[in-house]
């Protein structure tokens, strides 16, 4: 594969999508039991609160030059918006997605609240992690996860996730954004959480 390819990779699978890739197997896989309506009105939610907010949020930051890239490259840059991804997934399994109502998908999201916080402690320790490994390692697990829960087998899009995986840490090696220590290190972030929650709910 083109190395020129390898960076359509890092922007498919950004970590701000993440949310709205979940919440979609969530609610459209085979085995959603929601009406057309509420499918819609809980995505919208979704992608309001971790894309639309956090996209106004880049565009503040990036206008007073406290942001030079949308791949946050440095680790002073990563701190406030590190911050305010928190606040929001507490907002989301808060008011919108509860335990009572989207109990997977609560859980997915009460694990992306920790992989954040613990990718903004190790800021302050001058350690960085792969945001985009993070993210995408906990969608695998989570589609697994679901897949495992509801009986279903998800083999290809299982496959498809595991080699996803490994482009985009090619591709973040090839863009010179991350070395290989802050990809295992994203990837530790990203699935010990999904794994630990999956005895939750499975």
């Amino acid at each position: 594969m083109p190395k020129k390819l390898f960076p359509f990779f890092s922007y498919l699978f950004h970590p701000v999508f993440i949310p709205i890739y979940a919440t979609l197997f969530y609610l459209f896989s085979n085995q959603s039991y929601f009406f057309n309506k509420e499918k819609y009105l809980v995505l919208l939610e979704v992608s309001v609160i971790t894309f639309a907010i956090p996209i106004l949020f880049f565009v503040l930051l990036r206008l007073t030059g406290k942001i030079t890239s949308i791949m946050v490259p440095e680790l002073s840059e990563r701190k406030f918006p590190l911050v305010i991804q928190c606040f929001l997934l507490i907002l989301l399994v808060k008011k919108s997605i509860t335990l009572e109502r989207y109990p997977e998908l609560h859980f997915f999201m009460l694990g992306a609240l920790s992989s954040t916080l613990i990718a903004l402690i190790l800021l302050f320790a001058n350690k960085k992690a792969s945001l985009h490994m993070t993210g995408l390692s906990a969608l695998t697990f989570f589609i697994f996860g679901l897949s495992l829960h509801h009986h279903t087998a998800n083999t290809v899009l299982i496959i498809f996730m595991v080699l996803m995986n490994g482009f985009v840490a090619s591709s973040r090696l090839i863009m010179k954004a991350h070395t290989p220590q802050e990809l295992v290190i994203g990837v530790l972030l990203g699935s010990i959480p999904q794994i630990l929650l999956l005895f939750l709910w499975l």
